[in-house]
């Protein structure tokens, strides 16, 4: 079967038309040009901001113009990340999605529910004949895994309703009233490329096939992070030998865990034993360590040619001990909500950039404002004793407070209710969301987000349940029928 063919229709074939346009965050022409070229071909008024948002508007049906207004929203981009051995083209291929049993996933790349199901529920809601109902408008924003930056940059006459809803959650039967705010910290180190000595023996160190997985929502999941452990195999290294280290590339976007890392490094002829005990030491015990959490992960060393180049041995033995000594994970949870996650770092990734240049990114979550600076001040102040030569703060963005007594809140909960019997979840995340951002333009609108279940967010094993989304279609039909009505 085809994602096409699955029920409902109305959501399913606008999802599989989502799935065939790229959309990396970053790389948003082809899907800002499909989002309007959908309004046009149901003869939507929209509006195309400053930023590149779409907002698409239909009008009150007769006898509802005096209906409240409500926003249906979802981010257009994607997170772009893949197996290591595909290989996917995010900003020229289509998504290949497969139908799973009960769940729907793409061939080794992530698959963009995340938030195109969002927008797939919006748009068909929006074109739903049957549902009478007052000014619905759908509202799709950019870049919203790389900063937030439509959100950020959102203006008033983008946001025209009294409520609005976010389809971005990915957890069935729950309903979201707030979320963490963030703040990426940058850390750059300037190296000096040397020539390559003639005298090492030279192996590709490689951990692949990690989980991976979201930087907020799995942060307590306890996967392994590329980016950490390859830090600390070469710090194992440098503890007893020598070794020049000419290349090293660890993760990926900065709010996904890290699944992949790899070093190129020489020794010593006389070190090639010495380096198979620390090597096999450090393969036993991480696989020990993540014997639950990381079955399918592989950790190996293998010799490889020669470079031309290598990073100065000062640079590379300040980065690596910075990285080393950095924090990743869960470093508080909430005193006021059990279970929630108050603060954390994801240490996201090392790249080697041109301009002799080693970048490495840092992503804060936290509800608390003061705990989410401070973490970043405490990865500067680290990074600075480490030598680094610039750590920058970037993409930061307010949470959003929770406010228990929204009255679309309670209409939300009802309608849960009278559909499937039981009274939704209602919580606070550990994860970015929008709305925070919405409300400096519109501190009036009240908010609630909600999506369908999804499954591994932000890394190649991203599944969509099925049986969810027909839950969640009947669910915004049924709220939005419930603002209509409501006197």
């Amino acid at each position: 079967m085809q994602v096409k063919d699955l029920k409902p229709t109305a959501v399913w074939s606008i999802f599989d038309e989502i799935t065939k346009v790229p959309r990396p965050s970053g790389n948003l022409d082809k899907i800002r040009a499909w989002l309007v070229d959908f309004a046009k071909k149901h003869g939507f008024e929209y509006k195309v901001d400053d930023v590149g948002n779409v907002a698409m508007f239909r009008p009150a049906d007769p006898g509802y113009e005096n209906a409240k207004g409500m926003v249906l929203q979802g981010h257009m981009d994607m997170v772009a990340e893949k197996g290591a051995n595909s290989k996917h083209d995010f900003n020229n291929d289509p998504i290949e999605t497969i139908v799973d049993g009960e769940w729907v996933r793409a061939n080794d790349t992530t698959l963009g529910a995340d938030d195109g199901m969002g927008l797939a529920l919006a748009l068909a809601a929006a074109t739903d004949p049957d549902l009478k109902c007052g000014a619905l408008e759908v509202l799709a924003t950019v870049d919203e895994e790389t900063g937030l930056t439509g959100a950020s940059n959102i203006k008033a006459d983008m946001l025209k309703g009294s409520y609005l809803l976010n389809l971005d959650n990915e957890e069935d039967a729950v309903i979201t009233m707030g979320c963490a705010g963030g703040l990426v910290s940058v850390i750059t180190f300037k190296y000096k490329p040397e020539d390559a000595p003639k005298d090492k023996v030279w192996f590709e160190l490689e951990l692949a096939h990690l989980h991976g997985g979201h930087s907020g929502t799995d942060i307590n999941m306890g996967y392994a992070n590329a980016t950490k452990l390859i830090a600390r195999l070469l710090w194992n290294i440098g503890k007893k030998m020598d070794y020049a280290l000419a290349s090293i590339d660890a993760g990926n976007l900065h709010n996904a865990i890290s699944h992949k890392a790899t070093a190129v490094i020489g020794v010593n002829e006389a070190d090639k034993e010495k380096l198979a005990v620390v090597f096999n030491k450090f393969k036993a015990e991480v696989s020990n360590e993540y014997r639950i959490t990381e079955k399918a992960m592989t950790i190996k060393c293998a010799s490889t040619d020669a470079p031309e180049k290598i990073i100065d041995k000062k640079t590379a033995t300040n980065m690596i001990n910075g990285v080393f000594s950095a924090h990743h994970g869960v470093n508080s949870m909430s005193c006021d909500i059990p279970g929630l996650v108050e603060t954390s770092t994801n240490l996201a990734s090392i790249k080697m950039r041109e301009g002799n240049k080693i970048v490495i990114e840092c992503f804060h979550r936290s509800s608390v404002e003061s705990r989410k600076e401070d973490l970043a001040n405490q990865v500067e102040n680290i990074f600075a004793m480490a030598g680094a030569d610039e750590v920058k703060n970037e993409g930061g963005y307010q949470g959003w407070e929770p406010i228990s007594d929204s009255h679309f809140l309670q209409m939300a909960i009802n309608q849960w209710d009278k559909l499937f019997g039981v009274k939704p979840r209602v919580e606070a995340i550990h994860a970015g969301l929008e709305c925070g951002l919405f409300l400096k333009a519109r501190p009036d609108m009240e908010m609630i987000s909600y999506g369908p279940t999804l499954r591994d967010v932000h890394s190649p094993q991203e599944r969509c349940h099925i049986p969810a989304v027909e839950k969640g279609w009947k669910f915004v039909q049924a709220l939005v029928k419930a603002v209509a009505e409501d006197k």
